[in-house]
């Protein structure tokens, strides 16, 4: 049954055409996920379906009956009742009856809200949102219109929200990340690109094999049109005549293939820095402890993070991620043991708040602010074309900040963070409102870093794609410890016997019987190229028994001597590149410059991934 219509909608903000003659059926068995890069407007789009705002064009046709629950990106509470009251209230009407205070009290508890008699004020950012979730979840409707539910959420709550929602007698409408959650929950899939909107009869998986055949058919259009205008170009060049109906005929299909809208290659987020050099010593954690008052958060915490570590760590939300986070990056002191930093760490922290960035700045002097250029794989890449790779424009980069949307603040937030540069990447829930484009490219980017990557986060598929060992709190403070992605950590934490690995729900299966990254499908094709990371670390294992115990003479020599060949070389370039400053008019010593310089990066280079190489084989010595 039909339930809801949008009929030829368009909307634009701030010049920005967001919609633009877009069409959407809603029908009661429908389990839509809304797809597209951030500013595209696909808030916008669940606004207007929610009725929450007008389109510029176009009209909302909705059955009599059909009443829609809205969860928002930023969801708003009346601060002159507590939390509880809002909830109850927004659920039943401005008179809330017991019953329904008490089923709203135990979804505030599920969600987090552990004190649901407080005023919305004290809450965090994160609890509003999952105070306003516990709300829709809870109100009588044909549709639910969800803006990034799982933001906030730890593992537990994701799960029961899963649940929920497959169990759910209506239609859903939602934009989120999360690509696990889309695979499982939705059956259709509706892409914004541009300003229209492309629909796909699939779940996740199968929306990716559609648009691949849908632009492979879109590009071979293009080029047999293009071929077609190229020979119509040659026609009218010859000079010919409209002087027959033919022949005007011929002159109209020129113009219409002239003024044809050309095929537009998706644009991605292309990253492929080159970290400084780390030192022999990297971060080096020793017995850490940290509560408070009774409530002990971490103890005991002892680690060495290798320079190629990809870390995860994960657990219930207010267990004390962020705090150990910040207390092993020295700016917490720990109550107990000591964190110790090597000199040549340069940390870059992406925090679950964006820094404080100048809303009336451009876009382009907020990444100058960070470096005006960015050393790659490619040579010195400069503010401008960094934008461009991170999808701000040439038209956007001058756009003031304030007019973003809160992904693309986002997403410039991340992109200040790489252009300083640094050998360690800390990430404290990464995955919060960046869009699916710009995770996927991150994720490849993370691939090739040659530095520590440290991840805070609740998105399975981004730990199963990016971690290669995971520590998870325990309710006793203690860190479990286990080798592999998110989907290795639910195998080991079963045959441990750990009850914090179990859906609070109880209506899922667990462990090694639950669907995985891998069993999933098509879903983890990018992911199912690799060995997933507990395969990995059984390889290396099994490596490890038959490899040799110590060093040559020869390779213990380069260990040794490396690193100061390494600080001459990269002396000597910067000596290079000043000196090709000063002269930028002498063609001939510039020249001469040039080339010294190209040798000395690839002799730096050459130094480097031998280090690197020596660097692993020490820490397989146990050195």
């Amino acid at each position: 049954m039909n339930l809801l219509n949008l009929e030829h909608i368009s909307k634009s903000y701030n010049s920005r055409m967001l919609l633009d003659d877009v069409t959407l059926g809603i029908h009661d068995t429908d389990k839509i996920g809304v797809i597209g890069v951030n500013g595209t407007g696909k808030s916008t789009l669940l606004s207007i379906t929610a009725g929450v705002v007008e389109p510029d064009a176009g009209e909302v046709i909705m059955g009599n009956k059909v009443r829609i629950a809205y969860l928002p990106q930023n969801p708003e509470f009346d601060p002159a009742h507590s939390v509880l009251e809002n909830v109850a209230r927004r659920i039943s009407g401005q008179e809330a009856h017991w019953d329904t205070e008490g089923e709203a009290k135990a979804m505030l508890i599920r969600f987090g809200i552990t004190d649901p008699s407080v005023s919305p004020e004290v809450l965090s950012g994160g609890q509003r949102k999952r105070a306003a979730l516990a709300t829709v979840l809870l109100t009588p409707c044909e549709i639910m219109v969800l803006d990034e539910p799982t933001n906030h959420l730890d593992s537990e709550m994701i799960e029961y929200l899963e649940s929920f929602l497959t169990a759910f007698r209506g239609a859903i409408l939602m934009v989120t990340h999360d690509r696990y959650f889309l695979d499982r929950i939705t059956n259709r899939i509706v892409e914004i690109d541009r300003g229209k909107l492309y629909g796909y009869e699939a779940d996740y998986s199968g929306y990716l094999e559609l648009k691949q055949e849908r632009l492979d058919y879109a590009k071979a259009a293009e080029r047999k049109a293009a071929a077609l205008y190229k020979q119509d170009l040659a026609w009218i060049m010859r000079g010919a005549r409209a002087r027959s109906t033919k022949q005007k005929a011929h002159i109209r299909r020129f113009e219409a293939l002239r003024d044809r809208e050309k095929i537009v290659e998706d644009r991605e987020v292309l990253l492929e820095s080159m970290p400084s050099r780390l030192g022999g010593k990297t971060i080096e954690v020793e017995a850490i402890s940290k509560k408070y008052g009774d409530n002990t958060l971490f103890r005991d915490f002892t680690y060495t993070f290798g320079k190629t570590d990809r870390v995860g760590f994960i657990g219930r939300n207010g267990c004390g991620k962020s705090t150990l986070l910040n207390t092993i990056l020295g700016e917490l002191k720990p109550d107990e043991g000591t964190v110790e930093i090597g000199q040549t760490v340069k940390i870059g922290y992406f925090r679950q708040e964006n820094e404080e960035i100048a809303e009336t700045g451009r876009v382009i002097d907020c990444v100058r602010d960070a470096a005006e250029y960015i050393r790659t794989a490619d040579g010195l890449v400069s503010a401008s074309s960094m934008c461009e790779r991170f999808l701000f424009d040439s038209e956007m980069q001058y756009t003031p900040v304030e007019r973003l949307s809160g992904g693309e603040k986002r997403r410039l937030y991340l992109l200040r963070i790489l252009m300083k540069n640094p050998n360690v990447l800390v990430l404290d829930e990464p995955t919060n409102d960046l869009d699916i484009a710009t995770l996927r490219v991150l994720e490849d980017y993370l691939d090739h870093f040659a530095g520590i990557v440290i991840v805070v986060s609740h998105d399975r598929y981004f730990l199963d794609r990016v971690v290669t060992r995971i520590f998870a709190f325990q309710e006793n403070g203690v860190l479990f410890r286990s080798e592999g992605n998110y989907s290795d950590y639910l195998i080991h934490a079963e045959e441990a016997g750990l009850e914090d690995s179990k859906p609070g729900t109880g209506t899922e299966l667990t462990g090694a019987k639950r669907k995985s990254g891998a069993e999933s499908g098509k879903l983890a094709d990018a992911a199912a190229e690799k060995l997933s990371g507990a395969e990995a670390y059984r390889a290396q294992k099994e490596a490890g028994k038959a490899a040799k115990k110590k060093f040559t003479f020869a390779e213990q020599r380069d260990y040794e001597n490396l690193p100061g060949e390494i600080d001459l070389l990269e002396k000597e370039i910067a000596a290079y590149e000043h000196e090709m400053e000063e002269c930028a008019t002498d063609f001939v010593k510039l020249a001469e410059l040039s080339e010294k310089k190209d040798s000395a990066e690839a002799l730096l280079e050459e130094k480097m991934e031998r280090y690197f190489e020596l660097e692993s084989m020490a820490e397989s010595f146990g050195q």
